[in-house]
């Protein structure tokens, strides 16, 4: 693991800083000016992590934007970057990008208006590594429902287990109402403003995320993504990749229901001739892909058969390692017949999981699994998992645990000069 100039838990997460940044300053002589609260404050993912970095924040008044990041050892600021408005729910959305920055080094950053002169306190984020550099990620599927009580004790027992987590990945259904505030609000207290704005989030929206046939209004403001997706206005922000350390991760959109138009077979098929032309060119050893709805469900009735139609082949023809899903609201993990092996206990091809990390439940049956050719290794209904990922060179390590700690799944992929190998782990 990459070592850091700050201690560990401030590098990563910057756990002593405060939930909310109040930016205020005082004239001399004068009482204080108004404060201006910044919120909300979220890391987002650039095409390159190594030496770039997307901030979005929500502040209380409409102001003049702007970054501050140094170097974790320096006093002063070293680079000051423009943000911009972006939009208003319940407060103003601003986003900057800082480039030029150093592989595997610790920041320093706060935002604040520029004209004003009032800043809030500082944050942490740490650089991607240039080379494929061991580390973890956290992988949640659905929080959605009774944030607080029902799914926060999950999330925060996940970022207890992973401290040291390098990126977050959520497969969707984030919320459960698209424009509630008050939803949006949970989310962000049951992460904590030390993993949004300390750990890069990498979200794919799920059905909940819309609002009749539209997209929330919340998510390009919070989660705008890489900026390098299909030519598609309809996929903006929804659709993108970035690298980090050795993995390709991919977020798709999985929503075809909501297709403008109702061009249904155009959305799937353009996200897949994408998809192709990035995993075509794809320089890393692994690749992770989330999205929404399993190409598996979990449960007869939830089939996603356009997904299955149109997305399949591409995850198997060219071997993606991780397919993250949710919406199922049970957990699941398996792969297609055709990837078996000599060994019961080893397959080959992608790995397609779902799980939940809210309370909202679903039964399980492998039916649908079955029917196309594919078979369930594990199924778990009634059950809220956070998943832990390590990877570490030749080596791909997955767990799924309760918040009580109970392993519900593992599993080991290697790639080396044997070839690709998906070995079940759980009980040994």
């Amino acid at each position: 693991m990459r070592s850091s100039a700050l201690p560990p838990a401030v590098a990563r997460y910057g756990s002593v800083l405060v939930a909310v940044l109040t930016l205020a300053f005082v004239t001399a002589g004068a009482a204080p000016t108004l404060a201006v609260t910044a919120e909300r404050v979220t890391l987002s993912p650039t095409a390159d992590p190594s030496t770039s970095q997307t901030v979005t924040w929500r502040a209380s008044d409409d102001y003049t934007p702007v970054l501050e990041v140094t170097a974790a050892a320096d006093a002063d600021p070293i680079l000051r970057v423009e943000g911009q408005r972006t939009g208003s729910t319940a407060g103003v959305h601003y986003r900057a990008t800082v480039r030029g920055l150093a592989p595997d080094t610790a920041y320093r950053y706060r935002v604040g208006d520029a004209d004003g002169g009032a800043f809030g306190d500082w944050r942490t984020f740490t650089t991607a590594a240039a080379d494929p550099d061991p580390f973890r990620f956290l992988y949640f599927g659905d929080v959605q429902n009774d944030i607080t009580a029902g799914a926060a004790p999950t999330v925060r027992a996940a970022l207890a287990d992973a401290p040291d987590a390098e990126v977050a990945v959520h497969s969707g259904d984030l919320v459960d109402r698209a424009e509630d505030d008050r939803q949006w609000s949970e989310w962000y207290d049951a992460f904590g403003p030390a993993a949004t704005g300390g750990v890069n989030q990498v979200a794919a929206p799920g059905n909940h995320e819309y609002s009749g046939r539209n997209l929330s209004g919340h998510w390009p403001l919070q989660f705008p993504g890489a900026g390098n997706g299909p030519d598609d206005e309809a996929l903006d922000g929804t659709v993108y990749h970035t690298d980090h350390q050795g993995v390709r991760f991919v977020v798709l959109n999985s929503n075809y229901a909501y297709a403008p138009g109702g061009d249904r077979d155009g959305w799937l098929r353009s996200q897949a001739r994408w998809l192709r032309g990035v995993l075509e060119d794809n320089p890393q050893r692994w690749t992770v892909v989330t999205f929404h709805h399993p190409v598996f469900s979990n449960a007869p009735g939830r089939d996603n058969g356009p997904l299955r139609d149109t997305w399949l082949d591409v995850f198997e023809d060219y071997d993606v390692d991780l397919v993250l899903q949710g919406h199922d609201h049970s957990y699941g993990r398996g792969n297609l017949v055709a990837n078996r092996t000599g060994d019961p206990d080893v397959q080959t091809g992608p790995v397609y999981v779902v799980a939940v990390t809210g309370p909202k439940m679903y039964r399980v049956d492998d039916s649908v699994w079955v029917d196309n050719g594919a078979e369930a290794r594990v199924q778990r209904g009634q059950t809220q998992t956070y998943q832990i990922v390590s990877v570490d060179g030749t080596r791909l390590d997955y767990v799924a645990k309760t918040r009580e700690g109970e392993v519900v799944d593992s599993f080991t992929i290697t790639r080396d000069e044997r070839g690709k190998r998906v070995t079940d782990t759980l009980g040994r």
